[in-house]
């Protein structure tokens, strides 16, 4: 008998991925979304056999109703509090009153229990969803993959490939790790599928320093390369706070200063895994930073731009 997954989020680009993954492991795959959500994306969906229920996502009936029979209750759900705290409390309770036995929040990120409150909004935002989780008779699981490798390609600035520069912060021999955006995904589909996960699992496609990304970057283009240190951790934290002054972008879900405090959260020792849970899935294999270098193809000595949305 198929195991059901529930995904709420199917229509962004995690949500997505996780789907197509669900599927390919021949999972039974429900979405719920508001009635107002693209028209296209719902109807490719259905096309792959998806059943999508258009609900009120602030009604816990209506939730509810969608989760009946589900064996796990999948959150790939982007946004600020409205979203985070306040639409997942409505999921994760519409997923006990279904019956669903376990919940994978949308958290996909550094592990954010390490750090300290207030040096990341969108951290803080997780953080107290996983406060009203804790005291919730169901099994949750929260997968943390450090950071999505695909954005080394485009928003994130660090391999800056008109300049030929390597920023970074702080020490250049700190290995920060990255996990694309498709191994997040099948390891979420994997997760999901199991009959019972720990608390917490933990991955990286690949842990990499600055340095070491130079050496990969000019091995890959055949172009030369040099590190370029923008400041310390300090000093970084002095431009967050001159930043979110000039331009708060509160209502915002990454202006410009929350991905600094993302990078300030990178070069952070407390980033380190000690263990990670690559291995707990035989059967995938791990896109290295390498690798997705050379898989995009090298023109005018710049590498093409992958957007992730």
């Amino acid at each position: 008998m198929k195991k059901i997954i529930l995904i709420a989020g199917g229509t962004g680009n995690l949500g997505q991925r996780i789907i197509n993954a669900l599927l390919k492991k021949g999972a039974e795959v429900r979405v719920v979304a508001r009635p107002g959500s693209d028209i296209s994306k719902i109807k490719n969906l259905e096309n792959l056999g998806v059943k999508v229920f258009l609900v009120n996502m602030s009604n816990i009936d209506e939730v509810s109703k969608a989760c009946i029979g589900v064996s796990c209750v999948v959150s790939a759900l982007a946004g600020l509090r409205e979203v985070i705290v306040d639409i997942q409390k409505i999921l994760l309770d519409a997923a006990i009153d279904a019956g669903v036995p376990r919940f994978i929040p949308s958290d996909y990120s550094l592990d954010f229990t390490k750090f300290s409150p207030g040096t990341n909004r969108n951290f803080d935002l997780r953080r107290e969803f996983h406060q009203y989780l804790d005291t919730r008779s169901i099994a949750a699981t929260s997968i943390f993959n450090d950071t999505f490798a695909d954005m080394l390609t485009g928003q994130m600035p660090l391999i800056l490939f008109r300049q030929k520069f390597v920023l970074y912060w702080g020490n250049a021999d700190h290995r920060m790790g990255f996990t694309t955006v498709d191994n997040t995904a099948e390891f979420t589909a994997n997760a999901a599928l199991e009959p019972s996960t720990p608390r917490f699992l933990q991955i990286a496609g690949d842990r990499i320093s600055a340095r070491e990304i130079k050496a990969v970057v000019m091995e890959v283009t055949g172009k030369k390369f040099r590190l370029f240190r923008a400041g310390g951790p300090g000093m970084l934290s002095t431009i967050i706070k001159v930043a979110r002054a000039i331009a708060p972008g509160e209502k915002e879900l990454y202006p410009a200063w929350q991905g600094m405090q993302y990078m300030r959260n990178m070069i952070d020792e407390r980033s380190n895994l000690s263990i990670l849970d690559n291995n707990r899935y035989p059967g995938m294999r791990w896109t290295t930073v390498r690798d997705l270098l050379s898989a995009h193809q090298v023109a005018g000595g710049e590498i093409s731009k992958l957007v992730v949305s």
